[in-house]
């Protein structure tokens, strides 16, 4: 017996089950769960170094920053809810807030 299956079709169906379970916890946050934004981003720096012979060790000699802090893209929640653009986290975070308060 062969599953005769379109295998991107069946890509398509759990990309699309997905999607609507991540848009589903985004909107409907579960009310006993605390609710806080985070993200992770990077700031990158230029790292110098200067040999010294003696030890034939490359020693750090300054560090210079290369870019500034900037937000993330992607955001997450405490509550475990992951890869939320700022606009989906808004959401998130009022939706919590309006369950709490009923």
């Amino acid at each position: 017996m062969t599953d005769e299956r379109d295998p991107e079709a069946a890509l398509n169906e759990w990309k699309d089950a997905m999607q609507a379970e991540h848009a589903e916890a985004i909107a409907n946050p579960d009310p006993d769960e605390e609710h806080r934004i985070e993200g992770v981003t990077q700031v990158n720096h230029r790292v110098y170094f200067e040999y010294d012979p003696e030890t034939d060790r490359l020693e750090r000699d300054r560090v210079e920053q290369v870019d500034d802090l900037t937000d993330p893209e992607l955001r997450s929640c405490a509550c475990g809810v992951r890869g939320m653009t700022p606009e989906e986290a808004r959401e998130h975070v009022r939706a919590a807030r309006e369950r709490s308060s009923e």
